[in-house]
């Protein structure tokens, strides 16, 4: 039996384990996915013994916070800052980042072009895989934080002229995330019109108030399915490759 697994927090309402699940029984593979909450992620490594891990996917909120106790980093997660998969081998912890693919494919779908400007909601760990993919693109960008030393401006600064000017509004934060379903980014969604692309990261529910509200506006909307879908697929191509699994 392998043993594979998310870590992180608040996860009850998680996707990872009902995918993995399902994959694994489809592919008759003798494969567990568990949920695991941790308060420490300083204690990974008995984490890791205890659950005998092979592998993980790391969620909210340790995303940034688990770098310092892992062996090794792709060089993509190096460049990130932000690690959500993780592969155990030879009694080594790799960290890798495959949020990136979700939210290429993702936005792939969206309209942009080179004057496309995008307004980041939030400065975590997926904020940053968001940034890492928009310069890719040469997509233009803001970092809206509550903590102006991790972003470019502040909820307070910004203002209906700067929603206006940004035509794609990504959240990277959980708010509006389930059971806290009526909740959403304070903004000022009467600034958004039929220009404007609003990509939630956020995929339960599949409609979030954010979203929501900027249909309301005429705004063009995705949810965050398809990424969770995409870096999860890319998580098992890791670790098939990396633990050598047929």
């Amino acid at each position: 039996m392998l043993y594979f697994g998310l870590i992180g927090s608040s996860l009850s309402h998680s996707f990872s384990r009902n995918f993995f699940t399902a994959k694994f029984a489809a592919e008759q593979r003798a494969a567990d996915y568990s949920l695991i909450e941790v308060d420490d992620i300083s204690s990974i490594k008995n984490v890791i013994a205890k659950n005998g891990l092979v592998g993980f996917n790391v969620t909210i909120p340790y995303k940034e916070s688990i770098i310092p106790y892992l062996d090794e980093l792709s060089s993509e997660a190096k460049a990130i800052g932000a690690v959500n998969c993780v592969v155990v081998r030879d009694g080594k912890t790799i960290g890798y980042n495959t949020d990136i693919k979700g939210i290429e494919a993702s936005i792939g779908w969206l309209s942009t072009d080179e004057n496309t400007k995008a307004l980041i909601l939030g400065s975590g760990g997926a904020s940053k895989a968001v940034q890492y993919i928009l310069k890719k693109m040469g997509i233009e960008f803001k970092v809206v934080s509550r903590d102006i030393s991790r972003g470019d401006i502040t909820y307070t600064q910004l203002t209906a002229e700067i929603i206006r000017e940004h035509q794609l509004i990504i959240n990277t934060t959980p708010v509006g995330t389930a059971p806290n379903i009526e909740e959403a980014p304070m903004i000022d969604y009467t600034a958004i019109g039929e220009s404007h692309q609003l990509f939630d990261l956020v995929y339960n529910p599949a409609t979030t108030e954010f979203l929501r509200r900027g249909e309301a506006q005429g705004a063009n909307t995705m949810n965050g399915i398809l990424m969770l879908q995409t870096q999860a697929i890319a998580s098992w191509h890791i670790w098939q490759r990396e633990l050598n699994i047929e």
